[in-house]
């Protein structure tokens, strides 16, 4: 596993080798990223379900200006690998925040975000999707920038909260990964 993109690039990314970690692979990752091209410059992004750090760190090398990780378990796989990003980067630290928390619950994390990614284990979707996808919304900042990436197995669709849309499904392959990406009404 390693950052796909930015000036991170190839960095090769830790994995806890326990605790049912399912990191978003390589592929998926590069794909989203790719379809968010110009738009993550200069954003504020979160990472609920961090895990490894994957979302956050990919988007700080890619340009984001500050990242927060939320997770129920934040191990020393992630702190090794924001050292390794920062390193690679040029930077004593990044502008990243980690945060011990259940990520289906709203108000783990302060503020709010311009980039918001929810990739939870795949059996919460089905006992907790509506809460991960209302609680991933709730932290949008206003107006129509804003992108939500909920990913899920593919032929799942993820719960759509009110004054959201769906734009477009990112890897639609069954039982492999997809991202939705979710814009609110008002943006298209």
């Amino acid at each position: 596993m390693r950052v796909t993109g930015g000036i991170a690039r190839g960095i090769q990314l830790r994995v806890p080798t326990q605790g049912g970690v399912r990191p978003a692979t390589d592929y998926i990752r590069e794909a989203v990223f790719n379809s968010l091209a110009a738009f993550v410059p200069g954003t504020a992004v979160l990472d609920l379900f961090a895990g490894t750090g994957a979302y956050g760190l990919e988007s700080l090398s890619r340009g984001a200006l500050r990242a927060t990780c939320v997770d129920e378990r934040i191990g020393a796989e992630l702190t090794a690998n924001a050292a390794a990003v920062a390193k690679s980067m040029g930077q004593a630290e990044l502008p990243f925040i980690k945060i011990t928390g259940d990520a289906t619950k709203p108000g783990v994390a302060e503020g709010r975000f311009d980039l918001i990614f929810a990739d939870p284990p795949w059996e919460l979707w089905q006992t907790k999707g509506a809460e991960i996808a209302a609680t991933a919304v709730g932290y949008a900042e206003e107006g129509a920038h804003v992108r939500v990436i909920l990913e899920a197995p593919g032929g799942y669709e993820v719960p759509i909260p009110e004054g959201w849309k769906l734009r477009k499904v990112i890897g639609k392959g069954k039982g492999q990964p997809a991202a939705s990406v979710l814009v609110r009404k008002a943006a298209e």
